[in-house]
């Protein structure tokens, strides 16, 4: 029988396990001392709502899949019909190839060549690195332009952080000075605003609550931010650590609120329509982005 995510690459060292697949390069599992500390799915299931996707050549949402690039009027597929929206890039159903020759136990390689469609006509090889260690999980994720135009770029991913219990009753830490307001229909952005003094506003550390949240946040911390997830009674947390100038965060309504979604993202929603961001990838040119869970 063959699994709905393709075939299953587990890599492990020291108290972390990781289970790599096919389908998307995505991260299936990722436990500490067999408990989850980001949400999975089984081995007979598919990605739902974009669990451990990694998502190329753009994160998040393009209003009605339309955009400008290059002096050429580009239409995508749109793949969010509810809301109008071409979402989260090209490549998390393809099936991916593992590039290194499995020798190591802590260490996945997978790649995918996106020969472009209508919509996105450049070509691109992608590749994901992940790596387990004793501090964690550590991915890298790297695309370059071996097509013969300049190509439009971003990047992000999709994980869930989890501590094992409802979000509403767990504690979140992070820090940005400004989020993106979005409409509440289509979730696509409306304007930057404050968070300082905000329900968004979780510098000090303080319980989710019923907050909704399914914005991007920007003005994070110089060199590296973190987000941390904690349970209060336990004292367990988990936390993901980038370096990117945008962060995307879900409180996992579509999965009952049992976690909360970390997306870090090298542009914000909708900027192949606005430009804020985008990384232009000349012919032979590469963009490297890094992240780690822990």
């Amino acid at each position: 029988m063959t699994s709905p995510s393709g075939r299953q690459w587990n890599i492990n060292a020291g108290a972390y396990a990781a289970t790599i697949v096919e389908v998307g390069g995505g991260l299936r599992s990722l436990t500490r001392d067999g408990r989850d500390i980001v949400i999975g799915y089984g081995e007979d299931e598919s990605a739902h709502a974009g669990i451990g996707q990694q998502l190329f050549p753009w994160p998040n949402r393009i209003a009605d899949g339309r955009y400008t690039f290059d002096g050429r009027d580009e239409q995508l597929s749109i793949t969010e019909p509810d809301k109008q929206n071409a979402i989260h890039g090209l490549t998390r159903w393809g099936s991916w190839s593992r590039l290194d020759d499995a020798s190591s136990e802590d260490v996945c390689v997978v790649g995918y060549r996106l020969y472009g469609e209508p919509g996105y006509r450049h070509q691109l090889d992608i590749s994901v690195r992940y790596q387990v260690s004793a501090e964690g999980l550590a991915v890298t994720a790297v695309a370059r332009n071996i097509g013969t135009t300049s190509a439009p770029y971003g990047f992000g991913t999709h994980p869930y952080l989890t501590v094992g219990r409802q979000l509403d009753e767990c504690e979140l830490t992070f820090t940005a000075a400004k989020r993106v307001d979005v409409d509440p229909e289509r979730l696509l952005p409306r304007d930057l605003v404050d968070v300082a003094g905000t329900p968004f506003d979780f510098e000090a550390g303080k319980v989710v609550g019923d907050l909704f949240i399914d914005n991007a946040f920007t003005g994070l911390p110089e060199g590296e931010w973190a987000v941390r997830l904690t349970d209060p009674a336990s004292e367990q947390s988990v936390s993901l650590t980038s370096d990117t100038r945008w962060l995307q965060l879900y409180s996992a309504d579509a999965l009952d609120r049992v976690g909360l979604a970390v997306e870090p993202m090298t542009c914000p929603p909708n900027a192949f329509v606005t430009g804020e961001d985008v990384v232009v990838l000349q012919p032979g040119d590469s963009h490297s982005t890094s992240y780690r869970i822990s």
